[in-house]
């Protein structure tokens, strides 16, 4: 099953994007360096979408377990500000999140992959993943993206949020 069919009633009500990065905003991999250096790849074409929804009001934010200084620099370089990393306790940084935000659980979709993003899964209004995502993450999401993390998984929710919305823009200049 790709999707629930009532998925879509979602998309209006969303106002929130949160998303982890390994295996969201990217594929999961890692590039280990001679020195020990870990490199991750990022998809341009989730930059653009996430460049658009920044543009045209909606909060963002990232939530993940892993930290890297490569990662922090282009999700700063995009304009999010809302950067949470090196959290290992996703569900208590998203309450802090959405109380300080005054952000409504309901109006919240959130990407995740894996075991860690359940918690956060569960709490909000439209939960997502990627194709490649683990099979009890799939069972709770109510729309299974098909494109896979780090392939445009992250391009795909934003798009049908701000279509739906009529925020989206055939031509944005993101300048990524």
């Amino acid at each position: 099953m790709a999707y629930d069919k009532s998925y879509k009633e979602h998309l209006s009500n969303i106002n929130t994007f949160i998303f982890d990065v390994d295996g969201v905003l990217t594929d999961g991999s890692l590039t280990i360096t001679a020195n020990g250096d870990m490199l991750r790849t990022m998809n341009v074409k989730d930059g653009y979408a996430l460049k658009q929804a920044l543009n045209k009001g909606y909060n963002l934010c990232i939530i993940s377990g892993g930290i890297n200084e490569g990662v922090k620099k282009r999700l700063e370089n995009l304009g999010i500000k809302d950067v949470f990393l090196g959290a290992h306790n996703k569900i208590e940084q998203f309450n802090i999140y959405i109380k300080d935000k005054n952000i409504k659980p309901e109006n919240v979709l959130y990407m995740g992959d894996d075991i860690p993003d359940i918690p956060v899964l569960e709490l909000v209004g439209l939960a997502t993943c990627p194709q490649d995502a683990v099979q009890e993450v799939k069972q709770l999401s109510k729309y299974i993206s098909h494109k896979k993390g780090g392939k445009g998984c992250v391009r795909d929710v934003i798009e049908q949020v701000l279509k739906v919305n009529n925020d989206w823009n055939s031509y944005f200049d993101a300048s990524l």
